[in-house]
């Protein structure tokens, strides 16, 4: 898929003062990074399916997934297509009888699927470039404390300028 790069949860930060989250994607290859801002309900969903957690009753995208599933339709991939005007937004790509269907999403509801699903998770480039500004990890290979200790010194001012 040109233009298209793949890219993994890294992991997920709260931010305690606004108690917001922040979904950090990963472009392994590049070393690139995309922290998208997020609410705390929906960092708990992503959490929860990045977990495999098992909870009494379903959740909203567990229950997605299960009519999904009922349906006989796959979630092939989503797309973090774009960001505009300080908005991320997303496609989910469902495949219904061997045709891919694009459904506009919230990054974090496309994201939350992806995690319960094993389905593939792109980004365009130039999501990936607008997220340059706020760091890049390509100076050296860092190791995961290394990483981490970069995202830690990350000024939660500069993710503020993002909205879900």
């Amino acid at each position: 898929m040109e233009g298209l790069v793949p890219v993994r949860v890294w992991g997920l930060i709260f931010d305690p003062n606004t108690h917001h989250t922040i979904v950090v994607l990963l472009d392994p290859e590049g070393e690139r990074i995309l922290p998208i801002w997020i609410g705390a309900v929906e960092g708990n969903a992503i959490a929860l399916g990045i977990e495999k957690a098992k909870v009494p009753r379903p959740m909203t995208h567990d229950l997605l997934c299960n009519i999904l599933s009922t349906l006989k339709v796959e979630i092939s991939r989503i797309v973090i297509t774009e960001l505009k005007e300080e908005i991320f937004y997303a496609l989910i790509y469902l495949r219904i009888n061997g045709e891919d269907i694009a459904l506009d999403s919230r990054p974090s509801d496309a994201i939350a699927l992806a995690v319960r699903t094993g389905a593939p998770i792109y980004c365009t480039e130039e999501v990936l470039k607008a997220g340059e500004d706020l760091k890049t990890l390509r100076e050296r290979q860092a190791s995961g404390k290394e990483l981490d200790r970069l995202l830690k010194e990350l000024d939660p001012e500069i993710f503020g300028k993002y909205k879900m």
